[in-house]
């Protein structure tokens, strides 16, 4: 289901993202589908707030652009890092790790997948709702 306002991007809201891989609300936009002459991928995603994806890799890399609100972006075994609008995460290939949007704000990112040839995403378990809050423990 496709909810077409989200005041706070230039793309409209995309799908709803499958439950199966994000905890609370999220809508996902493919601004670029998978390209085989390029290699990548792009997609706008909107978490309301508390939401998040669940562990995954990019066998190709990743890289985040904050464009709205607050977000959180975790690489396992490290603590979570704190984002917003103008941020940039540049995640290497293979590299566990889980984004979404922190407990009061809602979360606006652009996710570039580069180099598809090598797969676009493995998802992994759920980020625990300890995990998830364990922010400055």
């Amino acid at each position: 289901m496709s909810t077409p306002e989200n005041p706070n991007s230039i793309f409209p809201k995309g799908d709803r993202a499958s439950a199966d891989y994000f905890t609370g609300t999220a809508w996902v936009r493919l601004l670029l589908p998978n390209d085989e002459a390029v290699h990548t991928q792009i997609g706008d995603v909107v978490f309301e707030p508390g939401a998040r994806n669940n562990w995954h890799t990019h066998p190709g890399g990743q890289i985040l652009i904050a464009t709205h609100g607050v977000g959180y972006y975790q690489e396992r075994g490290k603590p979570i890092q704190v984002l917003h609008k103008g941020d940039v995460v540049r995640i290497l290939p293979d590299v566990v790790h889980w984004h979404g949007a922190s407990p009061d704000s809602e979360f606006t990112h652009i996710a570039i997948n580069s180099n598809t040839q090598n797969g676009i995403v493995t998802w992994l378990d759920r980020v625990t709702d300890e995990e998830y809050l364990s922010l400055g423990k």
